[in-house]
């Protein structure tokens, strides 16, 4: 859920140049979460668009942003907004890959995430933290206007460690290769390429006990979890190998 300083990150780094006339994309659009649509449309924008992955007040289209490419097209916006989306996509990889891909030469976009420090949210769920390092990595093919801190604080007077990235599409410019970058998991507490089934499985049952094991994931589920731990590797590949067979 996007807060006040998101905006005003937001409102400072897009001039009226940036949307009067010009093609809008506001991934997480739903007014009870937070949206720029207000700001946006006082500077008449030839569109926006608000998507989100369900119904809500603000959205008018539901699209998963990782199909955000093969919904509307390369180059089909001239700003993107993405506030406090990153941290809960899995594949964060092909996601920056959709809101670079969807902008237009010279277009902006605007993305706040949350950073090392700030506890775990559900949204639906929650993966990864961005530092300051990462998104000057992974934009570095596009002119960074501004990569800051968060500078908010929660109402139990923790700073909410976060960072804001305010970056300008430019032509000639290599793409990134994200391949090569690991990102913060929260759920793993390192530094990781990626984010495997097992280990949202087991971070579950870390927080919320066996019962979330039993009751989602189920008994057979269990037994065969722990045999793949326990067991020597020769012993798998037999049993694996004979439960095919079978």
């Amino acid at each position: 859920m996007g807060h006040r300083a998101c905006f005003e990150f937001g409102e400072r780094n897009l001039v009226d140049r940036d949307i009067r006339g010009k093609d809008i994309l506001e991934v997480g659009a739903s007014i009870d979460g937070g949206s720029m649509r207000s700001y946006i449309e006082s500077f008449s924008p030839r569109k926006y668009i608000g998507i989100d992955i369900q119904l809500a007040p603000g959205v008018d289209e539901i699209c998963d942003v990782h199909d955000l490419i093969e919904r509307f097209g390369r180059e089909s916006f001239d700003v993107v907004v993405a506030n406090e989306l990153m941290e809960h996509v899995r594949d964060w990889r092909k996601v920056i890959r959709n809101l670079k891909g969807v902008l237009r030469n010279d277009g902006v976009v605007i993305l706040t995430t949350r950073s090392y420090g700030f506890p775990f949210h559900l949204a639906p769920f929650d993966f990864w933290r961005f530092e300051i390092a990462d998104m000057q990595a992974i934009f570095s093919d596009f002119a960074v206007l501004a990569i800051e801190p968060d500078p908010s604080f929660r109402g139990d007077g923790r700073p909410m460690h976060g960072v804001f990235v305010a970056a300008r599409k430019t032509q000639g410019i290599e793409e990134t290769d994200l391949d090569v970058h690991d990102l913060y998991s929260i759920i793993k507490d390192k530094r990781v390429h990626e984010i495997r089934d097992r280990d949202i499985y087991w971070y579950e049952f870390r927080r919320l006990g066996w019962p979330y094991l039993v009751k989602f994931r189920g008994v057979p589920f269990l037994i065969r979890e722990f045999l793949r731990k326990s067991l020597p590797t020769p012993v798998r590949t037999a049993v694996k190998r004979l439960t095919r067979s079978s």
